[in-house]
């Protein structure tokens, strides 16, 4: 006899409440796979729309394999090209970047020669004398050294400081140590940190702020670890760690 004070059985779930488990399940399996795939997908077809309009037709895959399966365009007595209805249409993804990739190569290669030194200054002697042109290449390549030139060069540590007030905790990434002008003037005995304070979900924008080194607590876990942590917006831990259970 179950009296008033008898805890109840747990009931077990129907079979709606499981089959939405399984599905949110499998979605959070299938989404970021496909999600990768679909934008490395798209870039590469991107990419390839971009380059092959810049090839000239002799060496488009379409002429290649027609060429050698005996199948040549058809141009008429005034030289243009009219519908063959035996050509065969060639579509390989993934070349375009193989060809945009190589063509890379070979421009970096003569650019760093003495030759294409050379035509490189020459080229921004002219541009720089153009007004508008002057202001958008110089945005543009000083983004691109940024980003490309200078990738060997990354955050030191990911930290903890104290912001927007004391008490309030926040992670950020020790980029360099303070240097010049900004370290003379800001009267600072010490050593003084140059501390980026990224923003969540999107840490490609935040704060420069330079701390002095004793307030900085340098944290164990890497850089990427800490950039997950704040992408998802304190979801997702080092190593899968949950912080609510307490360290082993």
């Amino acid at each position: 006899m179950n009296t008033p004070f008898d805890p109840e059985k747990p009931r077990r779930p129907g079979l709606l409440s499981r089959l939405r488990a399984s599905f949110l399940t499998g979605l959070v399996v299938i989404a970021p796979v496909g999600l990768t795939i679909w934008l490395i997908w798209t870039v590469i077809g991107w990419i390839d729309g971009f380059v092959w309009p810049l090839v000239p037709n002799v060496w488009q895959p379409d002429s290649i394999v027609n060429y050698w399966l005996g199948n040549p365009r058809m141009i008429n007595q005034d030289g243009v090209i009219i519908p063959n209805p035996d050509w065969i249409r060639v579509n390989v993804r993934g070349v375009g970047v193989i060809v945009f990739l190589l063509f890379t190569i070979f421009i970096g290669w003569i650019a760093k020669g003495y030759i294409g030194r050379s035509l490189i200054r020459w080229a921004e002697s002219l541009v720089e004398r153009t007004p508008v042109v002057r202001s958008i290449y110089s945005g543009i390549k000083q983004i691109s050294e940024t980003v490309f030139a200078q990738s060997e060069r990354s955050f030191e540590k990911a930290c903890l400081i104290e912001y927007p007030r004391k008490g309030i905790w926040a992670i950020g990434f020790i980029s360099t140590t303070a240097k010049g002008e900004v370290s003379e003037r800001a009267g600072n005995t010490g050593e003084l940190r140059s501390i980026f304070v990224p923003t969540t979900p999107n840490p490609t924008s935040g704060f420069l702020l330079f701390f002095p080194a004793e307030d900085v607590i340098e944290l164990e876990m890497g850089v990427e670890d800490a950039a997950k942590l704040v992408i998802s917006a304190g979801l997702v831990y080092p190593n899968g760690k949950d912080p609510t259970q307490p360290p082993k």
